[in-house]
């Protein structure tokens, strides 16, 4: 009896210090696997592979719903990473697009506020952590990044991405 309660609390440690260590990288930005036959050509790029980053770009998302920078200027095929930074107190977001895509995932938020999705075009970003996205960038043109979490897009959390 004495053997099966230290395995089970062996167990229930080894459970618990795995749940630990998921919700610790799932607190800073969690970590993506990059699965090239699982990338989507997009209106406004791809999913980048982490191996072939050209630049890595650093981008504060702040309480008064402003990214700095709030414009990124990048190479047409360049694959970049962003390090998303939270240093406001609520939760922000970084997702990529096109005009119409951000808009139309705003509005789709604004409906659905609780809706949970974790795509390659997007970090959520709790208080005081960092997030990333690495993308590759395959066609010229102006694109948006947006925090489309309730209220911020509203209040102008928007930024520029050319692509020359």
């Amino acid at each position: 009896m004495k053997n099966m309660l230290k395995a089970i609390a062996a167990s229930a440690l080894a459970l618990t210090a795995l749940a630990v260590r998921a919700h610790g990288a799932e607190e800073h930005g969690g970590t993506r696997r990059f699965d090239p036959a699982k990338v989507e050509a997009t209106d406004f790029g791809q999913e980048g592979d982490p191996a072939k980053v050209t630049r890595t770009l650093d981008v504060g998302m702040a309480d008064t719903m402003r990214f700095t920078p709030a414009g990124i200027v990048v190479k047409r095929g360049e694959t970049v990473r962003f390090v998303v930074r939270n240093d406001g107190q609520v939760l922000h977001e970084m997702v990529l697009g096109t005009k119409q895509a951000i808009a139309d995932h705003a509005a789709l938020m604004k409906k659905f506020p609780e809706m949970e999705h974790a795509d390659a075009n997007m970090a959520h970003v709790k208080p005081g952590q960092r997030g990333e996205i690495v993308w590759r960038f395959t066609k010229a043109g102006e694109f948006q990044f947006a925090c489309l979490q309730p209220g911020h897009f509203e209040a102008g959390m928007v930024g520029k991405v050319t692509v020359r």
